[in-house]
């Protein structure tokens, strides 16, 4: 790693040498496990200005416990126990606020949350989002293709309010074969299914003209993948999947920089079955 030394308050943010935002993304699988596993470590070490955190799984006071005082946290908590949540803890303040994707459906899901913030003379819009993980021919996908379909919508809508706009989280899909290692295996499973792939097609695509930020910047290699399975050898194998995203508006992409997937150094060293995805914003 290579952080870049960046301030805790909105003021030296936007005076910074660097001038570089730092945005986080991850998928903790349950915080207070990775609380256990040694996620304040990585933290500490990280310099990160706006933490996006998915599958949170734990009660607003403890996510406020284990992050620390000196974070502005807004966090939507699922409604089912144990399920889901999400939360975006920053070190600038945000201007606003929301904690749902504007579908009343999925008002109590824990699936989406949006600030605001003003760096520099911009609205910098973020989202942390987790979309669901499916299951071909259930409830389950066709609560997903909901999520996706409201998506659709929202996106035009951020990058008409915000002078930037960037949307992060476990998005559950692999974009195309470059994104899993076993897409073969994979064709008929939830996560690679053509219908999903479409939606993504239409996200990046003219439609809607977002870009995949981590793509862009990596080329059109294998990977670099984000999540591998805890069974088997999948991580040492490197079988993974890449499935969280850094999806930004273009003027904001062109501003994107030193995208880096947090891998650990080993199996055992792990605090999710996701690895962060780290990218500085020149804002």
């Amino acid at each position: 790693m290579s952080p870049v030394s960046e301030s805790a308050v909105t003021e030296a943010v936007s005076e910074s040498v660097s001038g570089h935002v730092r945005v986080a993304s991850v998928n903790v699988n349950g915080i207070r496990a990775a609380y256990k596993r040694g996620m304040a470590e990585w933290l500490a070490a990280r310099d990160i200005d706006i933490l996006c955190l998915q599958e949170v799984r734990a009660p607003d006071a403890i996510v406020r416990e284990l992050l620390g005082d000196s974070w502005h946290i807004v966090h939507a908590e699922a409604q089912a126990k144990g399920r889901a949540g999400v939360a975006i803890a920053s070190r600038i303040e945000p201007s606003a606020t929301r904690e749902h994707i504007g579908d009343e459906y999925f008002e109590t899901s824990g699936r989406w949350v949006e600030a605001d913030f003003a760096v520099n003379g911009s609205t910098f819009t973020v989202v942390s989002a987790y979309v669901h993980s499916g299951e071909a021919d259930t409830p389950k996908q066709v609560d997903k293709y909901r999520f996706l379909d409201v998506m659709c919508s929202r996106l035009p809508a951020l990058r008409e309010a915000s002078d930037h706009a960037l949307v992060v989280g476990d998005l559950n899909v692999g974009h195309t074969t470059l994104d899993i290692k076993n897409w073969k295996g994979n064709v008929k499973r939830s996560g690679f299914l053509p219908d999903e792939r479409a939606y993504f097609d239409r996200f990046f695509g003219e439609e809607i003209g977002w870009v995949d930020v981590h793509r862009s910047i990596a080329g059109e290699v294998d990977g670099p993948y984000t999540w591998w399975s805890w069974r088997g050898q999948a991580f040492d194998n490197d079988t993974g999947w890449r499935i969280d995203y850094h999806m930004a508006t273009p003027e904001l992409a062109a501003l994107a920089g030193n995208a880096v997937v947090d891998r650990a150094a080993s199996y055992d060293a792990r605090f999710s079955d996701h690895a962060p995805l780290v990218v500085d914003y020149r804002l």
